[in-house]
């Protein structure tokens, strides 16, 4: 055999490379490894981790997963629930049976029996349907506060800027409130107008108190026409710009604010007698 045809031998000792490569096999292992391992859930401890986060946040209800917590405070660490009941430890827990109170409201406001709170809603919802159309166009707004029901009605196709007078065209939907009104259970109707806090400047009317009782009695007016309503029911209240809904740095928010709003009032009136009226009530008996 030829030298040429002699077979090369190969140099001693392995590669370079071979280390390096063996080096990221056992990191990729590690690694694999170490996310099947997190992917183990260790179910006891997460539960306890759970109950631990739901006792920390304070106000909370026992019930399902899947229903939100409720209450009728805020969250506070130290507080007085609405109905106490008493326990062994001092613990921040309250509770409520009135599925109505979804979320925690500001202030203190006197419980609804459940059966009222669904006669209440049932009704509104009532109204709702009966006005869905006028409501999609921005006309009237429905709002369930408690035990009031609250008509919004809006400037917007109602009353022209600056004056008490009804558009025509308003008074079909004035029609449609009285057919939805007049099977309502509520006692009291109070008929409210409000404005933005804009200067008026007419000879018409002096100020913006005045504007906003003139709607209101218009409204009032309009009501009573059908001839379904005792005149007893109704109040009026003209508040002018002192309790807007929206903020009067804009012209959308000072739209808001110009409203004339008519709440049924449920259950029985709670507001106290005036001194001056008790007195006369001992003199008289």
């Amino acid at each position: 055999m030829s030298d040429d045809c002699q077979q090369q031998k190969c140099p001693e000792g392995t590669p370079a490379w071979v280390m390096t490569f063996s080096d990221l096999m056992s990191l990729l292992l590690s690694f694999f490894v170490l996310l099947f391992s997190f992917s183990e859930m260790d179910v006891e401890k997460y539960k306890q981790v759970a109950g631990s986060m739901k006792e920390a946040f304070g106000v909370q209800r026992q019930v399902k997963v899947k229903d939100p917590p409720k209450g009728i405070n805020v969250i506070a660490r130290n507080f007085s629930p609405g109905k106490t009941k008493p326990t062994p430890f001092n613990q921040v827990k309250q509770s409520t049976a009135d599925d109505y109170h979804q979320y925690p409201v500001l202030g203190e406001s006197p419980s609804i029996p459940s059966q009222e709170a669904r006669e209440i809603k049932k009704e509104s919802e009532k109204i709702r349907l009966a006005l869905e159309k006028e409501i999609e166009q921005g006309l009237i707004e429905v709002e369930t506060r408690g035990r009031k029901i609250i008509i919004r009605i809006r400037e917007k196709g109602s009353f022209p800027s600056g004056s008490a007078q009804m558009i025509r065209p308003f008074r079909k939907v004035i029609k449609k409130m009285v057919k939805a009104l007049k099977q309502a259970t509520a006692g009291k109707i109070v008929v409210a107008g409000h404005t933005d806090n804009v200067p008026i400047h007419n000879g018409r009317f002096r100020s913006n108190w005045e504007l906003s009782a003139s709607r209101a009695v218009t409204v009032i007016e309009e009501l009573l026409k059908s001839g379904k309503f005792d005149k007893k029911r109704f109040k009026i209240a003209a508040f002018g710009d002192t309790k807007p809904i929206a903020p009067n740095t804009t012209s959308k928010g000072r739209a808001k604010n110009r409203r004339v709003e008519v709440t049924l009032v449920y259950g029985r009136d709670k507001e106290k007698k005036p001194d001056s009226a008790k007195n006369q009530e001992k003199n008289d008996g």
